[in-house]
């Protein structure tokens, strides 16, 4: 199972928020390529990157800090937040990241979506699922579907998409565990997908559950910032 460091931009800082709430907002490191540099330095080999001032303004807007991470690490970047139109996937890639996170649009406008995956190629894209009670939501959980999850992932297996992590709002930033039945859930019905967990990870023993459940990869934010999980315990898992 793949380790991912998650990393949330806002003002060019690396910040936590709790259950999404930017009211709610932690300040970690003024300078996110110093966290990115220790993740890598520990042997971490992928880095999710969310631009959360992006996603508030529905437009990218922390393309230089993709852009210096990717410029002075070896890191395989997913880069989401604020992705609502074809040129900010173009900003995306051109700066540096390898995949591009995408979860609303997705939703709200799969024509769109759709003809992106085309040009692209779906290989590049990281579909992210928030959901509540395994229905979507979105615009930063703000707004509730009726959309059922296993749905959604369906119609989008069938376009190509091959890697998606799902986060259950409930448990993001708690640390209070992840949501494991839903989990297993996704990867019995969908076993040829790269599924990555989010959300709730606070203990090695949170991340041993996910390996055991089937996950491919697991991101991990608040429990490296808060000391949860040491850095050198993710190096030794």
């Amino acid at each position: 199972m793949e380790l991912i460091p998650a990393i949330d931009i806002i003002d060019g800082k690396c910040v936590r928020l709790t259950h999404g709430d930017y009211g709610q907002k932690k300040v970690y490191n003024e300078h996110p390529l110093e966290v990115a540099l220790q993740f890598e330095d520990a042997g971490l080999r992928r880095l999710h990157l969310v631009d959360l001032d992006g996603a508030k303004a529905g437009q990218v807007r922390n393309w230089k800090v993709l852009e210096t991470i990717a410029g002075k690490t070896g890191l395989v970047i997913d880069f989401g937040g604020g992705i609502k139109a074809e040129k900010d996937v173009q900003i995306v890639f051109d700066s540096g990241a390898a995949l591009a996170t995408v979860g609303s649009i997705a939703v709200k406008d799969a024509d769109t979506f759709t003809r992106w995956l085309e040009r692209f190629g779906a290989g590049r894209f990281l579909l992210g699922a928030d959901v509540r009670d395994e229905k979507i939501t979105i615009s930063g959980w703000t707004e509730s579907t009726d959309i059922w999850i296993y749905d959604f992932i369906q119609q989008y297996v069938e376009k190509g998409i091959t890697q998606l992590f799902c986060t259950d709002v409930a448990k993001d930033g708690a640390l209070q565990g992840p949501s494991l039945e839903l989990y297993q859930n996704i990867v019995q019905k969908f076993p040829e997908l790269h599924f990555i967990a989010s959300g709730g990870v606070a203990s090695l023993d949170d991340l041993h559950r996910l390996r055991d459940a089937g996950c491919r990869g697991a991101i991990i934010g608040k429990a490296i910032y808060e000391g949860f999980i040491s850095l050198e315990q993710l190096k030794r898992f």
